[in-house]
């Protein structure tokens, strides 16, 4: 059974960090990714990464302040992603969700809900001015 669960969230001041975690398990090989749905607005693609944690993409919104990345844990059953966000912004307040795509490979980063196949619940990230 396949579980994705979302912790780390809370309330920031701007300009402080946040580090996201994401407890998997009954995944292998699956494309993560990180998705953020502001009230009111649509759920945005935020950073994704291949399974082996080798290549990453991040929408414009996060380059050079979020780093997304992975243990090194090899055991198929249970993994953790994390996504660091740094110099945050009452923007980036935001539900962040946790979510995994299968056959993706490891060249090819999906950036549409559509593509993912697992979402978790979700942890709310709020950043004051």
């Amino acid at each position: 059974q396949v579980q994705l669960v979302e912790s780390g969230g809370g309330l920031v001041q701007a300009g402080g960090s946040l580090r996201l975690s994401c407890a998997t398990s009954g995944l292998s090989g699956y494309t993560m990714a990180w998705f953020r749905q502001a009230p009111g607005k649509e759920r945005e693609f935020v950073a994704g990464l291949s399974w082996s944690g080798a290549n990453a993409h991040y929408a414009d919104s996060a380059k050079g302040r979020f780093t997304f990345s992975r243990d090194n844990a090899r055991d198929n059953a249970k993994n953790t992603v994390y996504l660091q966000m740094t110099s945050l912004k009452p923007e980036d307040t935001a539900v962040y969700y946790c979510a995994a795509a299968q056959g993706s490979g490891e060249i090819y980063i999906a950036t549409t809900m559509a593509e993912y196949d697992y979402f978790g619940q979700g942890t709310q990230v709020a950043v004051s001015s």
